[in-house]
This record gives structure tokens, C-alpha cells and sequence, in this order.
């Protein structure tokens, strides 16, 4: 695969303060394999490749001050890797696993992760519902795949006891969270925070929404997906219907 495309922007300035320097080559071979095999394949438009720094990889690499240190975390719809590849290469500290549905977007994926050498990130062909039950994260992350209430049935199941859903968002944020409020109560969720990120870093600023459990203590989480039942929910809130049924 090319490392050097026509289309591929230079790299800005304030990517030097958003990378760390050991950080910032791979960023860079990233960003020049996006705006190749990237737009070829279809998996991002032409017309974004001259912006890719502002509107992808920057914007998405501010999302790891909401990330702990040592952290896991999953990208949901992760697509071309936005955002879970950007943080995986500005943090190798936090263990990343890319879901995609779509096979020549995993392709895609595992091939940055074998160029780039990323070896603390794993890539899952499948949706969000395969992996409940059976594995959770310390942060479930994803960009522009679903409004809150949906992605927060897919989000939650996944999200450890003490970890939290961190999923970038656009300015309607605050009417999503609205919208959404008898999801966050039936799923048992603390409440949602939202955040902008890179103001005074960035032209342009990264709105993210971070939604904890309400009480880590009374998580569990069911072996399976059953039909007609959310997993995911608290214990708490199943006495409750049990209670009301």
C-alpha cells in the first residue's frame, strides 16, 4: 500500500501538540493511507481527503482526554478507523478493538494495524450485539452511528462497571440527551456529560457525550442477548419491573 498519495494533505501544525512526537509519523502513514486506498475503496469521499487532519484525525484524537490511562475500549461501526484507530495511534497505552461489519472495511482495518505496527489493537468483523454478553470495555466509543437512544442499547451492554460509553456527537447533542432520557433510566445510567473538546486548539471543536452506569455496584450483565429483554440493565432496575409487573 502507497505511503504518499497527491491528495494527502500536509500535516499542520497543531498536529505537533495533539500527537506526541513518536506518535505523530504513524499518524501520518495513516493519514496518507486514507487518502489513498481509503477513497479508492469508497470507505471515505474524495472531497475529505484534503481536510483530513482537521476533520478526522484531529477531531478524534482529542477524544482521548476522556479516556483513562491503561484503559480498554471498543469502536463501534469503527468504518475507516474513526475514532478508534486515531486513539489507538495517539495512545498506545489503552487496548483498542475495532468492530466493523463490513468486510472490505476490516480489510482495510487490518491492513493500517499490520503497516503501522499497532500491536495492542484487534480488529472484529461483526456488529456491537455479537459481542454482548460476552466481553466488556472500559470504554465503548463511536462516531456518528446512531442517535443516543439507539446507540446506547448497543453501547451499554458493553461497557465495564466502572467504565463509561464516550461517543462523539454533533451540536443537537443536548436534544438527544433529552430524547433520550427513558432509555438512560430503563438501562440504568448515570447521568449523561457532555464535553468540547480542543477549543482553543482546533478550528474546529469535538463534541463527545460520556454516559457512566448510575450504580457501578448493581451492573450485571446476562451470559446472552435474549429477545424482548435490554441487556445490560441494572439489577436494580429488573426489581423494579418485576415489582410493577
Amino acid at each position: 500500500m502507497s505511503e504518499q498519495h497527491p491528495q494527502t494533505p500536509s500535516v499542520p501544525d497543531v498536529a505537533r501538540r495533539v500527537f506526541a512526537v513518536d506518535r505523530l509519523p504513524l499518524a501520518e502513514r495513516y493519514a496518507a493511507m486514507l487518502a489513498d486506498a481509503g477513497v479508492v475503496r469508497g470507505l471515505i469521499g474524495p472531497r475529505e481527503a484534503p481536510r483530513l487532519w482537521d476533520r478526522h484525525l484531529l477531531n478524534c484524537a482529542v477524544l482521548g482526554d476522556l479516556v483513562p490511562e491503561g484503559s480498554s475500549l471498543v469502536d463501534l461501526g469503527s468504518g475507516a478507523g474513526l475514532p478508534g484507530l486515531v486513539l489507538a495511534i495517539a495512545r498506545a497505552d489503552v487496548r483498542v478493538t475495532l468492530v466493523e461489519p463490513l468486510l472490505r472495511r476490516t480489510t482495510f482495518l487490518e491492513e493500517v494495524v499490520a503497516e503501522l505496527g499497532l500491536d495492542h489493537v484487534e480488529v472484529v468483523r461483526g456488529r456491537a450485539e455479537s459481542l454482548h454478553g460476552q466481553r466488556r470495555f472500559d470504554v465503548v466509543t463511536s462516531r456518528a452511528v446512531a442517535p443516543l437512544d439507539r446507540l446506547l442499547g448497543w453501547s451499554m451492554p458493553l461497557v465495564d462497571a466502572h467504565g463509561a460509553m464516550v461517543a462523539m456527537k454533533g451540536s443537537s447533542v443536548g436534544d438527544e440527551v433529552e430524547g433520550a432520557r427513558k432509555v438512560l433510566r430503563d438501562l440504568g445510567c448515570g447521568e449523561p456529560e457532555v464535553s468540547v473538546l480542543g477549543e482553543g486548539l482546533l478550528s474546529s471543536t469535538t463534541v463527545a457525550v460520556r454516559v457512566p452506569w448510575a450504580d457501578p455496584a448493581r451492573v450485571s450483565w446476562p451470559l446472552a442477548q435474549t429477545p424482548g429483554r435490554r441487556p445490560g440493565r441494572s439489577d436494580q432496575t429488573r426489581r423494579k419491573q418485576r415489582r410493577n409487573a
